[in-house]
Parts: structure tokens; C-alpha cells; sequence
């Protein structure tokens, strides 16, 4: 079964992007079939694949503008099981043009119905803001993965998105679930540090992710040669953390499906059958 994981925080430089590409990268590594969509109209996860203007075809804004369909504007990449699909947004009118269509919140949760069967994972990287593209992605997820940077404006941001996460489940999608919170460019034994674990621990503990991700430098050289990290240097502390988030993640899945099927089984063959 699909699940649908939205990468989101109001708050830019917190590693939303390098995680969405990178988490994408580990699961297609774990051979489960994955699309990575931009939501961003700055194009980053683009780039960090290598997907210059040149070489795409179409993109969310083509969909959305009802240009053609979204399965003409998913990209291969490098990776067998690892699918993309840009913003591909170059101008300040269509990016104007882009957000006001994203007013729709339910424009991106009916453009993935007919495609959303042939992915085991979706992983949406959202804008540094929560209107518009952001409302859209959390409405067609079934979770959303918070990146954090340690720090005062980080810790607000989160409190800001758990308050809107209240309103989306409200009027917009009642089932999204907070797949958890990820400390980024981590480092360990500052003071920074240890005040935002320890105000993550008091307020959010049962969300955060055991998986910390480094500050390495990897991760931010592999953008520049348009690759993931696991491409680019597969021994790096930085594609070890990711593909550490993936397994963790994929865990948690198993014992959601383990609950979800064992209360069926129950109730199918009776209680003497686990005795």
C-alpha cells in the first residue's frame, strides 16, 4: 500500500529538500518504488538530481494548469526505483500563476489518483511556507516528516506546524499522521544542540526519530553534481544517516500493518486460533 510522506516545515535552511531527495534515494536503494515530487517552486530537489531546464519535459505546473496529465511529467532518474517530477517553474508570472492554482488544496490529491498505485512510497518536498503548496501536500499525505535544525526559530516553526496540522485535519484530510521529526545537520555536544533535544523531548518526544542526520559535507556537495548522496559518496556519515531514516521508517510501517491486520484475522477466525 502507498504511503504518502509530505516533507514539511515553515521555516527554510532546515534541510527539507536534502532530506526529501535523499530519503527518496534510500528507499528506491531498498528497491521499493518511489516518486519524488517538487513542490517547490524554487526547483531544488531538480537540481539535486540533476534535472536542469533543459532536460524536462513537464512538470507540476503543467499539471496543475491542466497542461497535460502527471504521468507524462514524471522523469526517471538514475536510480531504477526512484521516479521525479520538477515544479518546473522559470518565471515570476508562472510562479504567481502556479501559487494561485495552488489555492485548491485538493488540486494535488486528484492529480496523484492515477498514479499513486504504482509507488510504495511519495515523498512531496514542500515550500518553506504552509499556504498554498504546502495545504496541498499535507492534504493528499497520509504523513508528514519534519526536519529540524537546532535552534530557537526551528523549535517555533515545529509548534507552528502542529497547530496548522489541527486545522488541515479539520477541513482538509482527518487521517494525516506525523511520521516524525528529524534533527538535521546535527551536532552533537553544543549547547544549541542540547537545548532543542531537550525541548523536543519534553513537548514532542513520541515523534522523534531515533535516526539523527550529521552535519556532513556530502550532503551538500552531492547537489552540486546532481546527485544524492548515495551516489555521489556512498560511504559518507550522511548517506549512512539516510539510509538509516529509510530503514527506520519502513520498521514502523511493518508494526502499523502487524496492528492493522491482526484485530481482522482476530475477528475472521476467532479468538481460539491465537491461543
Amino acid at each position: 500500500m502507498t504511503r504518502i510522506i509530505a516533507v514539511s516545515l515553515p521555516k527554510g535552511g532546515v534541510g527539507k529538500t536534502t532530506t526529501a531527495v535523499n530519503l527518496a534515494a534510500s528507499f528506491a536503494v531498498a528497491e521499493k518504488r518511489t516518486l519524488l515530487i517538487d513542490m517547490d517552486s524554487f526547483g531544488n530537489s531538480g537540481l539535486s538530481l540533476g534535472f536542469t531546464q533543459g532536460v524536462i519535459r513537464a512538470g507540476l505546473y503543467e499539471v496543475f494548469n491542466f497542461i497535460t496529465n502527471l504521468t507524462n511529467a514524471i522523469h526517471n532518474t538514475e536510480l531504477r526505483y526512484l521516479d521525479f517530477v520538477p515544479a518546473n517553474v522559470h518565471s515570476i508570472q508562472s510562479e504567481e500563476r502556479y501559487m494561485r492554482i495552488a489555492e485548491n488544496r485538493s488540486i494535488l490529491k486528484n492529480c496523484l489518483r492515477g498514479v499513486v498505485q504504482d509507488y510504495d512510497y511519495v515523498i512531496l518536498d514542500c515550500p518553506p511556507f504552509l499556504r498554498g503548496l504546502s495545504t496541498n501536500a499535507l492534504t493528499a499525505a497520509d504523513s508528514v516528516l519534519i526536519p529540524i535544525k537546532s535552534g530557537h526559530f526551528s523549535l517555533d516553526a515545529v509548534d507552528k506546524l502542529f497547530q496548522y496540522l489541527d486545522w488541515v485535519k479539520g477541513v482538509a484530510n482527518k487521517s494525516i499522521e506525523v511520521e516524525g521529526i528529524l534533527l538535521t545537520m546535527h551536532e552533537p555536544r553544543t549547547r544549541v544542540t542540547e537545548i532543542t533535544e531537550r525541548e523536543l523531548a519534553s513537548k514532542y518526544h513520541k515523534f522523534v526519530f531515533n535516526t539523527v542526520i550529521p552535519k556532513n559535507s556530502a550532503l551538500c556537495e552531492a547537489s552540486f553534481y546532481g546527485k544524492p548522496a548515495i551516489l555521489f559518496k556512498v560511504n559518507s556519515r550522511g548517506a549512512a544517516a539516510y539510509l538509516s531514516l529509510a530503514r527506520e521508517i519502513m520498521a514502523r510501517e511493518q508494526q502499523r500493518t502487524a496492528s492493522a491486520f491482526e484485530p481482522t484475522i482476530i475477528q475472521q477466525f476467532g479468538q481460539q486460533a491465537f491461543k
